[in-house]
């Protein structure tokens, strides 16, 4: 089926969003009187929501008792700070106005929480502009669960064969296939070292936003 849709994982592939979250892990470490970590050792985790981000600032175990009051935290001040310094990717602008000049829908699906997502997407000006926005409190189950996406090609009322979902995280691939959707994995988003996007099972993967229209151009021509 003629590609029609474009559903996009929000953290890693559509948003740049790990300067804000680093900018919050810093600033917990340094009231604390700790030293700063390494940006890349909250980066590498991101796709692992702030559990792991948490875990991995503090070298802390989510078991320990000290752990949730941090968690939540983190989240408490994430709010005030979720929109402060995330961008589009480099090439996403450019990719967006090219899927609109074609007439393409596009989308966002993401297991982040309404309550960030929905602030970020406005604050970017891209409220407007997505069809859908779906987060986990939309659903009874977050990705890899094809609910999200299934119930996003519901409301946009596109078959999930004719939609393509471009995700960091083995989850989003996993969700896409078991939605029925084209998958595409990307390299440039929140990978940890030994992961590797190109074991994962998508139908495509790139290294930069502007290598999706490649993929797009072929899924239209039905190729």
């Amino acid at each position: 089926m003629r590609l029609r849709a474009v559903l996009f994982d929000m953290d890693g592939t559509l948003l740049d969003t790990a300067p804000d979250f680093i900018a919050v892990c810093q600033a917990m470490r340094r009231e604390r009187g700790l030293p700063p970590v390494a940006d890349a050792v909250i980066r590498d985790v991101v796709s692992g929501g702030a559990r792991t981000m948490v875990a991995a600032t503090f070298d802390m175990s989510p078991l320990d008792e000290a752990f949730e009051p941090l968690r939540q935290e983190f989240l408490e001040r994430y709010q005030d700070h979720c929109a402060v310094e995330t961008c589009l990717f480099d090439g996403m602008g450019e990719l967006l106005d090219d899927l609109e000049k074609s007439r393409l829908v596009w989308g966002v699906a993401t297991n982040k929480p309404l309550r960030f997502a929905e602030p970020i997407m406005r604050g970017l000006g891209l409220a407007e502009r997505s069809a859908v926005l779906l987060c986990p409190d939309h659903v009874p189950r977050s990705k890899p669960h094809p609910d999200m996406l299934l119930l996003a090609c519901q409301q946009m009322d596109i078959e999930p064969s004719a939609v393509l979902f471009v995700g960091d995280d083995r989850r989003d691939i996993e969700a896409g296939q078991a939605a029925g959707t084209r998958t595409v994995a990307v390299r440039y988003g929140y990978i940890h070292p030994e992961d590797n996007p190109g074991n994962w099972g998508a139908d495509a993967v790139i290294n930069h936003p502007l290598e999706l229209r490649k993929v797009i151009d072929q899924a239209l021509c039905g190729c």
